[in-house]
């Protein structure tokens, strides 16, 4: 893909996550429906959290885009590969997945109905529906260098741990879970569900190396030769 369709690409998908994400805090003060409460703001949902993740990398990937052709080893180019692949693609999937999985069983328990006179469709499906389909074109836009997976998901499950002891807080404080769901499982099955939520999250990362990999085999393979050190001596 050309780098002109390329650098659209990335001002149009930051553009379309900035739009969203100004529309909902511009909700903040307006009085809230059964299925929402106060304590922790919009930063206790994953979704929203997610949302600045893809807006933040896409934002990186168009200033990037405006570095001269030959930086492309730049500190900020390995930043926004390390953005996209641990955690923009594999949560951003993960957000999509479960969301829909879950409502296509019963949406009262992470989605309630009364939320839908506060967010209108179009945000319910900019938040859990279009991100799917938007990571997939930044696979095919540009690759990625992938770090070494230890490294990746020691990172993934640092920040996971990290959500996990955020929501566990907000329940420990106000005595009600972010997501109706959880409050059906008992200890061990919370125990349960996280870690399943944490083994899905990094399948998700090797799906994305593999999407990766397969559909940019060729430059990743001249990537990876001109990063190889030169013998000092023939």
């Amino acid at each position: 893909m050309t780098s002109t369709l390329r650098r659209v690409y990335h001002v149009a998908a930051f553009g379309w996550y900035a739009i969203v994400v100004k529309y909902l805090s511009a909700k903040e003060g307006e009085e809230l429906p059964a299925g929402i409460f106060l304590y922790g703001g919009p930063w206790k949902y994953l979704t929203f959290l997610n949302l600045l993740l893809q807006m933040s990398f896409f934002g990186l990937a168009a200033l990037n885009d405006l570095q001269a052709v030959g930086k492309s080893e730049s500190t900020l180019r390995r930043f926004k590969d390390l953005l996209f692949s641990v955690f923009a693609f594999p949560v951003g999937m993960f957000v999509v997945l479960l969301f829909w999985t879950i409502c296509a069983y019963d949406r009262e328990l992470v989605y309630p109905a009364t939320i839908d006179t506060f967010f209108p469709p179009w945000i319910n499906h900019a938040m859990h529906t279009f991100v799917l389909p938007v990571l997939l074109g930044e696979v095919l836009v540009q690759p990625h260098i992938y770090p070494q997976t230890k490294y990746a998901l020691a990172m993934l499950g640092g920040v996971g741990l990290a959500y996990l002891l955020w929501i566990v807080w907000v329940y420990l404080s106000v005595g009600i879970w972010v997501y109706p769901l959880l409050a059906y499982f008992s200890t061990a099955g919370l125990v349960g569900f996280f870690f399943f939520n944490m083994s899905m999250v990094v399948l998700l990362y090797v799906l994305g190396d593999k999407l990766n990999s397969h559909v940019w085999k060729k430059d990743m393979n001249q990537m990876t030769t001109k990063a190889k050190p030169q013998p000092l001596c023939k």
